[in-house]
């Protein structure tokens, strides 16, 4: 059943449930797809987990389908592909193709990016498989070279490199011909035969060299019923060069219809064209071809204390691999033995090596810059990080944003209205106005070959694939195209605290001592907590070793649940822990002393009482430090005209002390991780549009939930794979960055859109004549081909402009991180 045609009225969907138990979760699933508009029956299978639900396509898509079963609460499972596209030249090329996948029984989506020459299909695999796609893309005029991750089939590039010598070289020939043609026309040289027999004879194979891919693509297009860009061209080149043949024999028209050189330098001007847009297009993906330089082709593995250098495709986890100074670590792992200071800003973005030594995390593709390491191989082929950025990107590139719509719905319509405007140009030059027929073929030659869709289907996945592709460089993974159209709409930025805002660590910010020296304070303090397992006790422990404090032995440790402890310290008993508990303990408290607890409290630190000998030691504070880029990255959100808030599960005076620092609108405490999410969806009732910013396992519900979720790069894979963007470098400046990279973005699709629409607005009517009766001025055909060309390189230099963008927020960080 072909779901493309409108009189369909009923089409069968299989989709693939996951998250299903019970016989109330089919109960559930049927019940969400039968109030689907449009839906006639369902039946759910708890055995084989699928739906098989029969719909009128008119009333309901797939995608609605999916909407109703993930709202449920439940999974959908589609498997898709990445497939590439050869003789992809235009946006009508993008629409035959789609078509011709979505034709196919199981396919649920197809979308193809004119930039990357790549579709995407999303599909059952029990209703449509590989070779059906293959041959519906070939059926339909244009080249199956492979798809991703079929490495032998991956002639993307060789084919690429192959399509743009043979532009080249086509160009070239034919405006030399059309030169020497015209020359021969111009310098009235005495010939053997008649000149029009002459430019016959000359221009017929050259023609016919120059033109057969551009008929060859028309004739599929027209086969498969498509209206294309190729049978535009086609018909425009074809009426020069027919009209040519006729006036030449003198066959209905007279030798004044002679194009010859015309039809060759038109063919030209298309070729050369075409020519700049493949050279343009191939360096709007310069970011991922960079991305798979990074990965290494060989490693050094350690058996048996030998040293033996293989492909790294024949890595496995656990391999204990040599890099040495210079050298690219090859996969993800953890230092064994050896340090080395690590170059991570291929990655990263961070110019400055990371120290690494033993149980020291590497990524692969980074630098080992000094000494060598060995390591234990964590993740290898698909899994490393590297892997996984690199499909990440490809996945943003390859997807669509719903403004892409609004010029797919122009170029349905563009080339039948263009047809129109320019046989009914060339009738009324002729029949209305008494101009000679070849005045009015000239007419309709240079309407059909001026006006082109190509610039408005460039427009948008251009933009977007150089500014997904920017975002990389710069730490920032966009992980859908829908963010960026989504960054432009966004009023309201929340962090999570722990870990976003703050480092995540706790870090011993103060000491009060009472009676002794800090050092002695420091040995019995660190002595005891060194015997703890609890966060804040490694914080102390850290904090004296910092300071190069040896800690006291301890003995008779005693832990009291949720209180503190107890111990033998450096000759005193020693207690440490709450406020409270020091009271329960029978320790005297001061004015001074519970001054000192308030003090530190009212700041949002914790405070820890340290007892000796049944009396007041000291207090000390301790605090999740707030990362140095967070005061700047309120400032800047705030700058940008965004409301700033924090929701976080921490008690409300620490809570209040962070969101007082960094001058936040609004702040939640004491939040259960299920309840972030609800505080979110209830600002988006009130008509608030939200980006949700957070690292742990407790975000992924509030990352889901809001309009925007950006993960922090060090947080956990449930995080990031709930985030819409992800954070590399796990800095808050990175959210202001994210956000004006999205809205530049923006800006530059609709900038492409504009001069796409403005070339043939501004030069059709120019073609058509309307200036001729004044001042004399119309379009040679060859002049309208060059036009053509023009407005295709116009929009995706636009596009390559994003490449050398740097969001302000990003300049900010880079000027923090220099000032000495």
């Amino acid at each position: 059943m072909n779901r493309d045609d409108p009189t369909t009225k009923e089409a069968t969907a299989v989709i693939r449930v996951t998250g299903m138990h019970c016989a109330t979760c089919v109960a559930t699933v049927e019940k969400a797809l039968s109030a689907v508009d449009g839906v006639h029956e369902v039946s759910v299978s708890l055995a084989s987990e699928k739906a098989v639900v029969q719909y009128d396509p008119n009333q309901c898509s797939v995608q609605d389908l999916d909407a109703a079963i993930t709202s449920a609460g439940y999974g959908v499972l589609r498997d898709t592909l990445q497939i590439r596209l050869g003789g992809i030249h235009c946006a009508t090329c993008v629409v035959t193709v789609e078509k011709a996948l979505m034709s196919l029984e199981g396919v649920y989506f197809a979308e193809v990016n004119l930039t990357t020459n790549r579709a995407v299909v999303g599909y059952d695999p029990d209703m449509a498989n590989i070779p059906q796609m293959k041959r519906v893309i070939e059926d339909a005029g244009y080249e199956y070279l492979g798809f991703v991750g079929d490495e032998e089939g991956n002639q993307e590039e060789i084919q690429r490199s192959r399509e743009i010598r043979n532009l080249r070289n086509r160009t070239l020939i034919g405006f030399t011909i059309s030169f020497f043609l015209l020359a021969i026309m111009l310098s009235g040289v005495m010939l053997p035969i008649p000149m029009t027999y002459f430019m016959f004879v000359i221009s017929t194979p050259f023609f016919i060299y120059l033109a057969y891919p551009i008929f060859r693509a028309a004739w599929g297009a027209l086969r498969n019923y498509a209206l294309t860009m190729d049978v535009m061209y086609a018909m425009g080149i074809g009426v020069a060069y027919g009209s040519s043949v006729l006036g030449t024999f003198g066959i209905v028209l007279t030798s004044d219809f002679l194009f010859y050189e015309t039809a060759i330098m038109l063919s030209a001007f298309l070729t050369l064209g075409r020519y700049l847009e493949a050279r343009a297009k191939g360096r709007t993906t310069d970011a991922i071809r960079k991305l798979v330089e990074l990965q290494a082709k060989t490693a050094i593995v350690i058996r048996e204390n030998k040293e033996f250098e293989v492909p790294v495709e024949e890595l496995t986890t656990g391999n204990i691999i040599l890099v040495k100074p210079g050298g690219k670590i090859p996969v993800d792992g953890e230092i064994v033995t050896g340090e080395s200071y690590i170059d991570e800003s291929m990655i990263s973005g961070e110019p400055v090596p990371v120290h690494k030594k033993p149980g020291s995390l590497v990524t692969g593709g980074t630098i080992n810059t000094t000494g060598s390491i060995t390591f234990t191989a964590i993740r290898v082929g698909k899994e490393t990080y590297l892997a996984q950025i690199i499909r990440l990107v490809e996945t943003a590139q390859a997807t669509k944003p719903s403004v892409q719509k609004f010029a797919d719905i122009a170029v349905t319509w563009f080339i039948p209205t263009v047809l129109m405007i320019a046989i009914a140009a060339a009738l009324f030059w002729y029949f209305v106005l008494g101009a000679t027929g070849l005045f009015s073929l000239t007419i309709l030659i240079s309407i059909l070959v001026i006006a082109c869709p190509c610039a408005l289907g460039l427009a948008t996945p251009t933009a977007i694939t150089v500014g997904v592709g920017r975002g990389a460089e710069l730490g920032i993974l966009i992980k859908n195209s829908e963010v960026l159209e989504l960054s432009r709409r966004i009023d309201t930025i929340i962090f999570d605290k722990t870990g976003t805002l703050t480092r995540g660590i706790p870090v011993v910010t103060e000491t009060v001592l009472f009676g002794q020296s800090e050092e002695d304070f420091l040995a019995i303090a660190s002595g005891v907590e060194a015997r703890s397992e609890h966060p804040l006790a490694a914080a102390v422990v850290a904090h004296a070793e910092g300071k190069e404090i040896v800690p006291a032995d301890c003995t008779e440790f005693q832990a009291v649940s949720g209180k503190g402890v107890k111990a033998e310290a450096g000759g005193h008993s020693v207690l440490v822990g709450s406020r409270t508990f020091l009271s329960e303990q029978g320790i005297g408290l001061i004015l001074p002393v519970t001054d000192a607890f308030e003090a530190i409290q009212n700041r949002g630190e914790t405070a820890i009482g340290v007892a000796a000998d049944d009396a007041i030691a000291g207090i000390i504070g301790i605090s999740d430090s707030i990362r140095d880029t967070s005061f700047a990255a309120a400032k800047e959100l705030h700058t940008m005209g965004l409301a700033v808030g924090m929701v976080t599960g921490d008690n409300e005076r620490t809570a209040a002390a962070v969101a007082q620092q960094l001058g936040t609108d609004f702040m939640n405490a004491e939040v259960l991780p299920d309840e972030k999410s609800g505080i979110i969806q209830r600002m988006q009732k009130e008509g608030k549009c939200i980006a949700f910013v957070g690292d742990g396992i407790n975000d992924a519900p509030a990352l889901a939930a809001a309009d925007i979720g950006i993960a922090i790069g060090s947080g956990t894979d449930i995080a990031i794979e709930s985030g819409d963007i992800v954070l590399v470098q796990s800095d808050p400046l990175d959210v202001a960055a994210a956000i004006q990279l999205g809205r530049k973005v923006m800006g530059r699709i609709k900038l492409n859109l504009f001069w796409a629409f403005a070339y043939n607005a501004a030069l059709i009517p120019v073609a058509a004549g309307v200036l001729y009766p004044l001042y004399g001025i119309t379009f040679r055909p060859e002049f309208a081909g060059f036009a053509m060309a023009l407005s295709s390189v116009t929009v995706i230099s636009l596009s390559l402009l994003l490449k050398r963008y740097t969001p302000p927020a990003t300049v900010l960080k880079t000027d923090r991180r220099n000032i000495p």
